[in-house]
């Protein structure tokens, strides 16, 4: 190697550095000015992580308790604890917990106040469990998003013909669409069910 070769590598070494230095310079000055955004995002970072993690601990320890208050209910439905404790931890839980209790005893009355529970189908199911008659039957069938509708006209079908309305029966029959599954139930009744 000549000393032109080794003053020229001398040189490129020297750039090299140079050019890091000067980046761990530029480097060192971000730090120090965005020093505080940074420690402040990574605090919120763990704060939100934090959060989050106390919520859904909270959240399953709540659904824990939900259960375990179920649980004693089923055992003894006369536990009166459990059954706050289970209205204050799931308000919808319980309703399903009452409607079931209350079909099972024929409680028309506590069927009449799940009417307008806003657990997820309890209030229709009650409805239509407090339908004993063809009018409210009718009534139940004709609400938007009723459950069983079908079921409804059904019933208030075989109702009607007990009561020799046969024509009228005939009418609530011919309201059930030939996709449901009563169909075929709908069009016994409609050809064997005249007395």
């Amino acid at each position: 190697m000549s000393l032109k070769e080794n003053i020229e590598m001398v040189k490129e070494e020297l750039n090299s550095e140079e050019k890091f230095f000067e980046k761990a310079v530029i480097t060192e000055k971000f730090v120090k000015k965005y020093k505080n955004v940074m420690i402040g995002s990574l605090v919120a970072v763990v704060l939100v992580i934090g959060g989050n993690m106390a919520y859904e601990a909270n959240k399953q320890s709540k659904i824990d308790a939900a259960n375990k208050a179920l649980v004693e209910l089923t055992k003894d439905s006369k536990n009166s604890s459990a059954a706050s404790q289970l209205k204050a931890l799931s308000p919808n839980l319980y309703d399903v917990w009452m409607l079931s209790k209350s079909i099972a005893n024929h409680d028309l009355a506590s069927m009449k106040e799940l009417k307008s529970s806003k657990a997820l189908i309890v209030g229709d199911i009650a409805t239509y469990e407090l339908a004993q008659n063809p009018s409210s039957l009718d009534s139940y069938a004709l609400e938007q998003g009723a459950i069983y509708k079908d079921l409804a006209l059904v019933q208030s079908a075989v109702l009607l013909m007990n009561e020799n309305k046969i024509d009228k029966a005939h009418e609530e029959l011919a309201k059930i669409g030939v996709e449901s599954p009563l169909a075929k139930i709908a069009s016994a009744l409609l050809h064997y069910g005249v007395k």
